[in-house]
């Protein structure tokens, strides 16, 4: 059965809890993971948060697997994750699948304007210039 992206985000929603920024915060200081996954572009244009990690929806699959040779070692299956993107969509989606992938501890923040907007560091985006 074909399924929609609005039945996909549906799912996603349903099985990732969605959270403010002040309990991302929260989270982050007592260890969880902050992972952005907005492509490298998005970042370069808009900064990201502080002591966040990147990994790109696209990558996710194979660095979430210890069987890849891309697995990326922050990324622990009894660690909390705090994901964010853009707007929520993605991290959603991105949540998901690190349940679906074993992992058991999964939020969203939403979007890179929640984490802010709740008084979140920032990094700024590099200067082209420099």
């Amino acid at each position: 059965m074909a399924l929609t992206v609005q039945e996909m985000m549906a799912a996603a929603n349903a099985a990732v809890e969605r959270i403010d920024g002040k309990k991302a915060q929260e989270l982050v200081a007592d260890g969880a993971l902050l992972l952005d996954v907005r492509d490298a572009l998005e970042l370069d244009n808009s900064g990201r948060a502080q002591g966040s990690h990147h990994i790109s929806r696209g990558m996710l699959e194979f660095r979430a697997d210890a069987a890849t040779q891309f697995h990326d070692p922050e990324l622990k299956k009894d660690r909390v994750i705090v994901l964010h993107c853009a707007s929520g969509g993605r991290a959603a989606l991105a949540g998901k699948l690190l349940k679906d992938m074993g992992y058991q501890t999964v939020y969203n923040v939403g979007g890179l304007a929640d984490w802010q907007a709740s008084g979140g560091a920032m990094v700024e985006p590099s200067d082209p210039g420099m």
